[in-house]
């Protein structure tokens, strides 16, 4: 039986409620890479935990919009956007899981999803060339989408399958 349909509302609120605090509590304390040049966000590792519990997919949407307006400064596109990525990228995480394809292949949507998604607005609000902007944000999207692989792999081994 899937993790996510063994746990009450309750719990699943409860871990929402954390995944969200721990993405917004990284995005603090790693600001200082997480928007460079490139931009090494080490807080989006936990998309890849919505393999292990779908449940997380709107919260993790949640936690880039919240995230994005405490840190990010770049308005309500940067907001929306970076939400709507979160959410598109989890998702395309969890559609992995349920079509039971390789659990490797997370690491491309966690990759590919923010790297080529946001540099659309990012490259009008900068004015910076969309394509070198899509490379820096992929380069910097491969450390989370690795780290996310080996979170996933080491949860589904402790917690079983």
């Amino acid at each position: 039986m899937e993790l996510s349909n063994r746990i009450s509302r309750t719990k699943k609120l409860t871990v929402s409620g954390i995944v969200i605090a721990l993405y917004v509590v990284i995005m603090i304390v790693t600001q200082s890479f997480a928007f460079g040049a490139i931009q090494i966000r080490i807080a989006t590792t936990l998309y890849a935990l919505a393999y292990l519990c779908p449940f997380l997919v709107l919260p993790l949407g949640l936690s880039n919009v919240l995230s994005n307006l405490l840190l990010g400064g770049l308005g309500i596109f940067d907001i929306i956007g970076g939400g709507l990525v979160g959410i598109i990228t989890s998702l395309l995480v969890y559609g992995i899981r349920k079509y039971k394809l390789n659990a490797y292949l997370m690491t491309l949507p966690i990759i590919f999803v923010p790297g080529l998604i946001v540099p659309i607005w990012l490259s009008i609000l900068l004015n910076i060339p969309y394509i070198p902007l899509a490379c820096s944000l992929c380069l910097g999207q491969v450390v989370p989408a690795v780290l996310g692989t080996f979170l996933v792999k080491a949860l589904n081994t402790r917690i079983g399958e």
